[in-house]
């Protein structure tokens, strides 16, 4: 399951500015900048913030973090348990159960 612009769902939370890209600056506003309402894919700031918004989001539906490895989640209900692994903005789910997969998705 690939998370359709991930980066950009991040909460910015502070100040970003950056060049202007060429073709947007006007004679004589060469010297301005932008500064950024959403996070862009590359910037530094962008996967952590992604990475905290999607822990949060994924915490609330029951998921529990991985002792060992803070990419890895996993919900167990009774008989049926389901593995939700992150890299980057991927998503791969393993479960015993196809009800609990649909559910999960």
């Amino acid at each position: 399951m690939d998370v359709k612009k991930a980066f950009i769902n991040g909460n910015i939370e502070e100040e970003v500015y950056i060049k202007q890209l060429k073709g947007f600056s006007s004679s004589g506003g060469e010297h301005l900048v932008c500064k950024l309402k959403k996070y862009i894919y590359g910037l530094k700031q962008a996967s952590h913030q992604w990475y905290l918004k999607f822990h949060d989001v994924i915490s609330s539906f029951g998921f529990v973090e991985n002792i060992m490895d803070q990419c890895i989640y996993q919900k167990v209900s009774e008989s049926k348990i389901c593995f939700l692994v992150l890299y980057v903005d991927d998503i791969l789910l393993a479960t015993n159960d196809k009800g609990l997969l649909h559910e999960v998705k």
